[in-house]
């Protein structure tokens, strides 16, 4: 792993002789080795903004505020899963990206879709993590919240039954009662996000803030990211670019309707390793 964006002393360092991963200094003697980070180094690198999110009125008299950040990857021909699965487009380092971004959040923000095609299971506590959460307030792992408007969901999956904290489902106020007694029967918490059969994503976002839950991650899919996009409420993206391609006619890492203005954002932060390359954006 090496930091391509910011630039920095160690990043303007060139590589001995131009060999990637090769054992350098730079004039101020720091080590710019291509070298696998360490989950200190990653946690730091993805740390939530400051005054965003952090122990109970750490952020001033209105308490923290929320910030929601999506996770995705995508291949050079911007294809968001190959036979319809993200896994397959991965590497191991967006997998180490991908457990620290988990790691760091409160709850996971996931489609019903995505929960389907991926085989979503409850998030699990690592002992990695465990003083980093316990310093910041948090519990154990992140919760995992599902949005669903037909709550056509298997809710005797582990996701639902044995999870380390329940599994939220965010559903609209127009859903099916019948469905809405089987997820509660499975140990699940409803919440309800929306006046009709969907969820308002600002509203969503509303919810899981009253619920103590600041520091939001959404890993898709396109449908729920591209509405969380149309309705301004995505402060930060994570896009995992894959040295890949895969043709075809796969999903986009959005999808839905144009917004009417395209929204705008910021590079934050470039890291490379073994060819994929690691982005943040953030909102302007």
């Amino acid at each position: 792993m090496r930091r391509l964006f910011p630039v920095t002393d160690e990043t303007a360092a060139p590589a001995s002789d131009g060999v990637p991963g090769t054992e350098t200094t730079n004039r101020a003697g720091t080590d710019t080795t291509d070298r696998e980070w360490g989950l200190d180094e990653l946690a730091e690198a993805y740390a939530y903004p400051p005054g965003q999110a952090g122990p109970a009125g750490a952020a001033g008299p209105a308490g923290p505020q929320p910030w929601l950040r999506a996770n995705m990857v995508s291949t050079l021909d911007g294809a968001a899963q190959h036979d319809g699965r993200s896994q397959s487009i991965s590497g191991a380092a967006d997998m180490r990206i991908f457990g620290t971004l988990r790691g760091l959040a409160d709850v996971v923000v996931v489609g019903a879709e995505t929960v389907r095609q991926e085989g979503y299971r409850p998030a699990r506590a690592r002992e990695d993590f465990a003083a980093r959460r316990e310093a910041a307030g948090q519990g154990p792992a992140p919760a995992i919240a599902v949005v669903s408007a037909s709550l056509d969901l298997d809710f005797s999956l582990p996701l639902f039954t044995s999870p380390l904290l329940p599994t939220l489902v965010l559903t609209g106020a127009a859903a099916a009662p019948d469905r809405i007694a089987a997820a509660e029967k499975a140990g699940a918490r409803v919440v309800i996000a929306g006046d009709g059969m969907g969820v308002d994503p600002a509203r969503a976002v509303r919810a899981l803030v009253d619920l103590g839950m600041h520091r939001l991650l959404t890993e898709g899919g396109p449908r729920l990211l591209g509405q969380l996009v149309a309705a301004g409420v995505l402060d930060e993206l994570c896009l995992t670019v894959s040295p890949m391609l895969t043709v075809g006619d796969a999903q986009r890492i959005t999808g839905g309707p144009p917004v009417a203005v395209p929204r705008t954002f910021e590079l934050t932060s470039l890291l490379e390793e073994a060819g994929f390359l690691f982005s943040r954006y953030r909102r302007n």
